[in-house]
């Protein structure tokens, strides 16, 4: 879960669509780099100085630009990478407010806000059927995970072109949808002309690619998947959720995707095996 850990407390990566770059300012020179600030260091001991080492246990890289009393009794308000924190006075708990917000177990290196949506993840992706998406997976998959995806979306356009690298890698897509214009836009349209196609594989490519298949009506569960999509707390398109609910952000590379699952499940491996281990063992 480190990876989470460290995206949430400001390393960037490429995630949603809403970011995607486009057009001028995705040609623009990078402005000039703001200086930086940091807190006055604390006394050793104080509550003050075990925010900012459970700040950095997370990510070492981040600058902790205030630290002081928080309007939440036992903890302490730290402002990090543009955002506001609170870390528990013991330095044991972070708390990420906002609509993303997160509360971390800083001693285990664990989201415990990501654990619960993960379970929760899990048991809403079991509502849509296999039937009811769209599947490119080589013959033996190593890993299968679920992508929220948008026909218009730039980072979904750009994964679907790698798809058959995603299959090298031992990799099955399993598409879900998600018109990140809502229901009833054109977008959604689009997406219910390919869930109502013959060759839904084949539609959905074509529709990535600028070539609209044709428009048709029938009974589908687009609307079903956008509100699932809501509901498993999608902010943005594509979304790559594992078998077991875990989000592994937007668009990822293939080797990068692959990289990221073979790390979870060697998480998942020593936690289980921990687990099994006998007192005193």
């Amino acid at each position: 879960m480190k990876r989470i850990l460290l995206a949430a407390l400001g390393a960037l990566s490429l995630s949603a669509c809403a970011q995607a770059p486009s057009g001028a300012a995705a040609q623009a020179p990078a402005a000039a780099s703001a200086p930086s600030m940091s807190a006055p260091k604390p006394k050793p001991g104080t509550a003050d100085a075990r925010a900012i080492d459970a700040v950095r246990q997370l990510n070492p890289r981040v600058e902790v630009e205030r630290i002081g009393a928080a309007p939440l009794p036992g903890f302490r308000e730290a402002i990090v990478a543009g955002q506001v924190v609170y870390v528990s006075d013991d330095g044991r708990y972070l708390f990420l407010p906002g609509s993303g917000g997160a509360l971390f177990d800083v001693a285990a290196k664990k989201n415990l806000s990501e654990d619960s949506m993960a379970a929760m993840r899990q048991q809403l992706l079991k509502a849509i059927p296999v039937s009811e998406r769209i599947v490119f997976a080589p013959a033996k998959p190593k890993y299968t995970v679920a992508v929220f995806t948008d026909v218009e979306c730039g980072y979904c356009r750009k994964l679907h072109s790698e798809i058959a690298e995603y299959n090298r890698q031992g990799i099955a897509i399993e598409y879900l949808a998600f018109p990140r214009m809502g229901i009833g836009s054109e977008d959604y349209k689009k997406m219910v002309a390919v869930w109502c196609a013959p060759d839904r594989r084949k539609a959905l490519t074509d529709a990535k690619n600028d070539r609209t298949p044709p428009s048709r009506s029938c009974k589908t569960s687009v609307n079903q998947q956008y509100d699932i999509g809501q509901r498993a707390g999608l902010t943005g398109t594509p979304m790559i959720l594992t078998e077991g609910g875990v989000q592994l952000g937007g668009y990822l590379p293939p080797a990068k995707l692959r990289e990221a699952l073979d790390q979870l499940a060697a998480e998942q491996a020593q936690t289980a095996g921990t687990a099994g281990k006998a007192p005193g063992a």
